[in-house]
């Protein structure tokens, strides 16, 4: 194992900066897990009260107002990820309105504290109901969370079979059939997502990504990159960070 490779995905997902405001990666990771469905990444974060989340802004001089409003927020995002997830409209908001209804009722710091784990774990749920409601079979749901997990090395689908104890070939029939494409193109579509969010949210170079995420070479990397998304990892990121500077303007004026 390439520690230094570890190290630099793990700080990625995990990165926190010391400023007056709730640093963005951190937050962002906290949605993107709820989004993917990831329930043990999501019950980790959320051992922490709400309460006493560091950063939080000052919204209200009313302590209790100033939580509520802060989980509103929080509620109001969660809700737009998973749509943007694959969850239904209507759903997705349906569920956030009865969360800000509870949130309204609550007269303690605390209640909305153990609400916000509640409501974050409710969500995290149906991601990942949605995400396997196509596939059926126990073996398929070990390998997707296999790869989720293991998106900074090298993934065989030797390596998949022996985890999940079943012949190769077998094993790639049953996730085609399931899945409706290869074990190969999943693993891609799941690291050019990563490597999508790494250039729009991190510093790392597109070097810097292709090593992390395992690619055997960086030519390799935007080739498979540029199939995906249309373009070369390189002129992506400078379309991501073009579109951050107008937002930020937009918000100046």
């Amino acid at each position: 194992m390439d520690i230094n490779k570890e190290w630099s995905y793990k700080e990625f997902i995990m990165r926190e900066d010391n400023i007056s405001h709730a640093p963005y990666g951190p937050e962002f990771d906290f949605y993107v897990s709820v989004k993917s469905g990831d329930i043990d990444k999501v019950m980790k974060l959320c051992e922490d009260a709400f309460t006493d989340k560091v950063g939080l802004g000052q919204l209200s001089d009313n302590p209790l107002r100033n939580i509520r409003y802060h989980f509103i927020i929080t509620v109001a995002m969660v809700a737009r990820y998973c749509i943007e997830g694959g969850m239904e409209h209507e759903a997705a908001y349906r569920l956030s309105d009865f969360y800000i209804q509870q949130a309204d009722q609550c007269t303690a710091m605390d209640q909305i504290s153990r609400l916000h784990s509640i409501m974050t774990i409710d969500y995290t749920k149906r991601m990942k109901a949605l995400k396997m409601n196509k596939i059926f079979s126990k073996p398929i749901v070990k390998c997707i969370d296999y790869i989720y997990k293991n998106l900074n090395t090298r993934i065989t689908v030797a390596m998949l079979a022996a985890y999940i104890e079943l012949h190769p070939s077998y094993l790639s029939k049953l996730f085609k059939n399931e899945t409706g494409i290869t074990i190969s193109m999943y693993i891609q579509k799941r690291k050019i997502e990563t490597a999508q969010n790494m250039l729009k949210y991190s510093d790392y170079s597109p070097a810097q990504i292709a090593s992390i995420l395992a690619f055997p070479t960086q030519s390799y990397f935007i080739e498979v990159f540029k199939k995906h998304v249309g373009m070369t990892p390189k002129k992506y990121q400078e379309r991501c960070f073009r579109e951050t500077e107008i937002s930020r303007e937009n918000r100046k004026t």
